[in-house]
């Protein structure tokens, strides 16, 4: 297979779909649908585009000239790739035409290709995706009963939801000792990701030859967070990304690795990148960051004050964007030496960058005393642990400014006070480093227009960093508040669940809290971790300015509950004897408030420095007789109560630092899972019941990812059960199918199929009799039988979506309602009513007719009604006969039989809702124009001589192929309603015909809109439309147009038969799912459609073609995004031929095949345009057809002999 040009395959920026029409760069982007060609393209700033070898243009600028591709190459310095002729679609957001000027897209980084076959030629292989491919995830934590949890609990669960790519290798993986520091925290994950990748690639040792492909990612979880449990990292951001395809909580670290990934990442050479999760970044979307000929290491910085910086690391930096020195907590002079023309200092920001070649020195150091004591290696081989810096030791020595001696001798600032007898360790350790390192130069990236925010231990600035504004910050985020109105602004409420009234100052926030009020929160308050039962405790309190946490600790395999309480103002490590307080106010008057002794919570022998909040035993943990509740904690807020001192003082007591070792991380994350989908059960209710367009399928994903789909099936059955609409009961079973659906995940077979299977009947039968509970309850009770595996599931699924049709099929007859008709003398045995109607072409608007979107969303399709070839090519004629019983025949207008039926028995109707069976359509006419009844107690004979005299004769015709587009089916059920109804001798008009079209078709259980009767019943150009309601009522509006248009539009309005062939049906499915979901793409859509559609009669009003065309060409987009699929490679081809000679062309009515309409530029271009065809290979047989506009629509007839005779 021919090579890809090599400098052009490092970077693009997402997929892009054939039949999508939508370059997506999402973080969280869904593979493409089966059947699709998802392309990346190359790097603008290196590739250029040859035609036969000629330079025409480079890659970040439009071609010079407008080829065909058949020549078209993409090249980089060192070779060429061909470009196959079949990449035909170009441009973000849209497609553009092969035949113009390819758009340039600079800074973007990528240009998006689709190709029209799976031949991808000599680009295939080219990776998706302008973003990291990672190939090994490390998340370094401190404490081993922590891996499990992030690893089982976080880290795959993310890869489930395909934030990570699926052949990433994760790993969790331990600091090999405790105050390793972030350097050697480094090292030994490093080692380890080199370990894991050498076993997947069968070596028996650890070797770097597998780093110099991999993209590898460290994320440094660092030390206890006191405001979360599980660290920085999975703290709760209040972020809602509402184009995630499975909805979750946003953590730092999503959010880490979204920057990571997707931003600074991009473009990247292999190598090793290094991550802290103790900071908050704000990272443009496309940060300018250039990698040609990198080496050595790379800081990335982010701008602060000078103020900021007094507590933080700055770089100093030369005018080559090396870096000269690292200062942490540096002196005024030094802070001032670091100040960039814009006012600011570029702050160390925790990430960094290492080549494959320096990664490889990195991992040598397992094997060279002393540093392999950073790794488990090292210890496990008897080496003493070192605590070693990643910015004061491993990249230090690489700043220009830092000399041997002066490094070797220095110190870094995670040095702590027991670590002095490292000193002739570290210096040999920084001698080894300086030896391997100093001659890698390292590199500075500043992102002027990013944020950097430390996570600190203040609480004050934890709150701050929640509540203050920011770019998509959010106040209510996954969380139900039944009360909003009490909420203040500025403050936060994240993945909680608040029932009742529950007040929440300025400043202040609630994560992960369940609370029933009454409850009042002031100002400057974080609640945590609080369960139901925590809300009597809060009940009569007015908290300000303290911090209440629950947590999940581990006493003797045992997960207990206990609970903190402290102020915001509360310094962790001062001395209670200097300036350290407690619940805001100092030591002396705590201890003199509520009687606590300092020989209550500190040891004698504990030193006085040693004496803070830190070590101080307050906190509850165990009581002889009862669990502890947050009142034991609350209580130290009032004065001194005889009672709750005595408990406190009885009671197993621990200190902040002593819970941090016995933290039950599982717990806490399992209890913060259930609470997010215990909230997400009231957005469910509120967006169903409320027909709210927000699409549950990322919720339903999660669920079914997380094994949470038990309570999502139950609140979708409570909803459909109690729902008074049915379109609420509807989409709640579409629901249902959709969670069964993804418990199959993917396996099983296809979501469309039979849903007839006798063991759901009964469940079919309750909602059919309007007993919508019972079918819920019972539908429920037959689904716990199917839950087995993923075949089982899929056809479950069916089954919902089966009497999900039940429902809207309901709520479509309540257009019975505008069914009138009049009675009049039915003609004599034997006497035809014949009825001819014209086809359509439906002009704009088209799927927002179709029930449920059309009574949920609204309506509006233009349609013609349009004579092929100079005549009507759909008819039906209709006669009494003596003889009771039906007399059907399905043929052409000239007199070809097709099936010839007689129906002599009700069991011979019995398949009239099965639209493939024999004369379905016929069988289904005669019950809805309620000429028979079925089921009934008398026999058909009977209906028929009782109520008629005798039976029918009914004849159908269609002079157009099945499958055509051109809505003969809808048409045709027209022609046979009016023929059925005049030989009863009834007489219904247009408007009535259009209404019991829809509810014959949903008999017959085809769906389908309105569209197709109305452009073929009612004559000339015309605009029908219907509103978000019930009953469902079609209004249709005639169309003005200036004189002698209709014969300007005969000029230049042509079919062209494809050859190809459709059931609307197979689409519609899909269409329907799509819309019950309400993906957003779809909704969007839909709205579109309906604007579209009132813009296509504006153009029709002024006579204006090639605005016509414009809303042609813009509503076949339309119809390929509500279809995907809809259009063949071959139908591509022929219009993308048929373009330059088109103002705007489409496919008929659905799409995937039948007719193709064209608004030609000249008039009367169809012998040119099959000359066109007649030279394109495999297009020969292609065949275009004369339309007109028929300004009469649909004729009625009574005829006293044989038409055909």
């Amino acid at each position: 297979m021919p090579q890809v040009p090599e400098s052009c395959e490092a970077e693009a920026g997402g997929t892009y779909c054939s039949g999508s029409g939508v370059f997506r760069p999402s973080l969280h982007q869904p593979p493409p649908p089966q059947g699709r060609t998802c392309l990346p393209v190359s790097r603008p700033e290196v590739c250029t585009w040859k035609m036969g070898g000629v330079d025409v243009g480079s890659a970040d600028q439009s071609l010079k000239s407008a080829p065909p591709f058949s020549a078209l190459s993409l090249c980089s310095p060192n070779r060429c790739a061909q470009i196959p002729p079949d990449l035909v679609g170009w441009g973000i957001g849209g497609e553009l035409s092969a035949h113009v000027p390819l758009p340039a897209f600079r800074g973007l980084g990528f240009w998006p290709l689709r190709s029209t076959s799976n031949n991808l030629g000599p680009l295939a292989g080219w990776s998706i995706g302008g973003v990291v491919d990672w190939t090994v995830i490390v998340l370094t934590c401190q404490y081993k009963n922590s891996v499990y949890a992030f690893q089982k609990v976080e880290l795959e669960v993310r890869q489930k939801r395909e934030q990570v790519p699926r052949g990433t290798i994760l790993l969790t993986v331990e600091d090999p000792e405790a105050q390793v520091g972030s350097g050697g925290a480094t090292l030994n994950a490093l080692l380890v990701a080199a370990e894991h990748l050498s076993a997947q690639a069968g070596y028996t040792v650890v070797t770097s030859d597998v780093l110099h492909s991999a993209h590898i990612l460290i994320m440094h979880m660092g030390r206890d967070f006191p405001f979360d449990d599980c660290g920085r990292a999975f703290t709760c951001l209040p972020l809602v990304d509402p184009a995630a395809p499975v909805e979750s909580l946003t953590c730092n670290l999503d959010e880490l690795l979204y920057i990571m990934t997707h931003k600074l990442g991009r473009g990247s050479p292999p190598g090793v990148w290094v991550c802290s999760t103790d900071m908050i970044l704000s990272v443009p979307a496309s940060p300018e960051i250039g990698w040609d000929d990198f080496r050595g290491a790379r800081v990335f910085s982010l701008p602060g004050s000078v103020t900021y910086a007094r507590d933080h690391g700055v770089y100093l930096v030369d005018s080559q964007g090396l870096v000269r020195n690292i200062f942490y907590r540096g002196s005024e002079a030094q802070i001032r030496q670091c100040v960039r023309p814009d006012g600011k200092v570029p702050l160390v920001s925790g990430i960094v960058f290492f080549s494959v070649e320096i990664a490889e020195r990195l991992l040598a150091t397992h094997v060279s005393p002393p540093l392999d004591a950073c790794t488990y290696m090292g210890l496990d081989s008897g080496a003493r642990p070192i605590q070693l810096s990643l910015f004061f030791d491993i990249l230090l020595c690489m700043a220009r400014d830092i000399n041997r001696e002066s490094f070797l001798a220095g110190c870094h600032p995670e040095m702590g006070q027991g670590d002095m007898d490292q000193t002739g360790g570290r210096r040999s350790a920084r001698a080894m480093l300086w030896k391997k390192l100093r001659d890698q130069p390292l590199s500075f990236a500043y992102i002027p227009d990013g944020a950097y925010d430390y996570m600190t231990s203040s609480a004050s600035a934890h709150l701050r960093s929640l509540t203050l504004p920011r770019n998509l910050f959010a106040q209510i985020v996954h969380s139900q508040v039944e009360k909003p109105q009490f909420l203040e602004a500025g403050c936060s409420v994240v993945n909680s669940l608040l029932e009742g009234e529950v007040h929440l100052g300025p400043g202040s926030v609630i994560r992960h809290c369940h609370l029933q009020g009454p409850i009042h929160i002031g100002p400057g308050c974080l609640l945590l971790g609080l369960d139901g039962a925590s809300s009597s405790a809060l009940r009569g309190l007015e908290l300000h300015d303290l911090i209440l946490q629950g947590h999940h600790i581990q006493l003797q395999d045992t997960s207990v509950r206990v609970f903190t309480l402290i102020g915001r103002q509360d310094d962790w490590q001062s001395p209670a004897s200097g300036k350290g307080t407690y619940l805001n106010v100092p030591w002396t008057e705590f201890f003199q408030r509520t009687g606590i002794r300092d020989g209550d919570i500190w040891d004698l022998n504990t030193p006085s420095a040693e004496r803070c909040l830190l070590t101080a035993r307050l906190f509850p943990v165990f009581f002889a007789s009862r669990s502890p509740g947050p009142q034991d904690v609350l209580w130290l807020l009032g004065s001194m109560g005889g009672d709750s001192l005595q408990a406190w003082r009885a009671a197993c007591r621990m200190s902040w630092k002593q819970l941090q070792l016995h933290l039950d991380q599982a717990a806490t994350l399992a209890s913060r899972r259930a609470l997010f989908f215990q909230q997400a059960q009231g957005k469910v209710r509120r967006v169903l019941q409320g027909h709210q367009d927000h699409s549950l399928l990322p919720l339903i994903r999660a669920a079914t990812h997380e094994g949470h789909h038990g309570l999502l099936l139950t609140t979708l059955d409570q909803v459909a059960a109690q729902a008074e609409d049915p379109g609420v009961a509807a989409r709640a079973l579409a629901c249902i199918a959709d969670v069964l659906g993804c418990m199959a995940g993917g396996h099983g077979g296809l979501r469309s199929g039979p849903a007839a299977n006798q063991e759901w009947a009964l469940a079919f039968q309750y909602l059919e009799n309007g007993d919508v509970a019972r079918g819920v309850e019972e539908l429920a009770r037959e689904r716990t039988k199917w839950l087995g595996r993923p075949a089982l599931q899929v056809r479950a699924a069916r089954h919902y979506e089966g009497a999900e049709q039940i429902l809207i099929r309901q709520a479509v007859m309540s257009a019975c309602r505008f069914v009138t008709m009049g009675k009049v003398e039915p003609p004599p045995h034997g006497h035809w009513v014949v009825v001819e109607c014209p086809a359509r072409v439906d002009f704009s608007g088209g799927w927002s007719d179709t029930p449920p979107i059309t009574y949920e969303h609204g309506g509006a399709v233009v349609d013609l009604a349009i004579l092929v070839d100079g005549r009507r090519p759909i008819g039906a004629r209709a006669r009494r006969i003596p003889e009771p019983e039906l007399r059907l025949s399905i043929g052409t207008h000239s007199g070809e039989v097709f099936t010839d039926l007689v129906c002599q028995s009700l069991e011979d109707l019995q398949d009239y809702c099965q639209p493939h069976a024999p004369g379905a359509l016929l069988k289904a006419a005669f019950i809805c124009a309620q000429i028979v009844q079925l089921p009934s107690s008398k026999s058909l004979q009977t209906q028929l001589c009782h109520g008629f005299g005798g039976g029918f004769e009914l004849h159908t015709w269609s002079d157009l192929p099945h499958g055509s587009g051109l809505g003969t089916s809808s048409i045709l059920a027209g022609a046979v309603l009016a023929a059925l109804h005049r030989a009863a001798g009834r007489a219904v008009g247009t408007q009535a015909l259009i209404h019991a079209v829809l509810h014959l078709e949903q008999m017959l259980t085809t769906g389908g809109g309105w569209q197709d009767q109305v452009g073929g019943l009612v004559p000339g150009i015309k605009i029908g439309r219907s509103r978000a309601q019930l009953p469902l009522k079609v209004e249709v509006e005639e169309i003005s147009v200036p004189t002698d248009f209709i014969q300007t539009l005969n000029d230049h309005l042509l079919l062209v038969y494809t050859g190809k062939t459709r059931l609307a049906r197979n689409m519609l499915q899909d269409v329907l799912r799509n819309w019950y979901a309400r993906l957003p793409a779809v909704v969007d859509n839909a709205q579109a459609l309906i604007e579209n559609a009132e813009e296509c009669a504006q153009a029709f009003c002024q006579g204006s073609l090639p605005l016509l065309g414009q809303c042609l060409t813009r509503y076949w987009g339309q119809k390929k995004c509500m279809a995907p699929g809809c259009e063949p490679q071959a139908v591509r081809r022929m219009m993308d031929i048929l373009k330059p000679y088109a103002y705007g062309q489409s496919l008929a009515g659905a799409g995937g095949g039948g007719f193709l309409y064209l608004l030609t530029k000249e008039a009367r271009q169809k012998e040119v345009l099959e000359r066109v065809l007649a030279k394109t290979e495999g297009l020969e047989n292609c065949s275009i057809h004369l339309v007109e506009v028929d300004t009469q629509g649909f004729s009625l007839q009574l005829l006293d002999s044989d038409p055909s005779a």
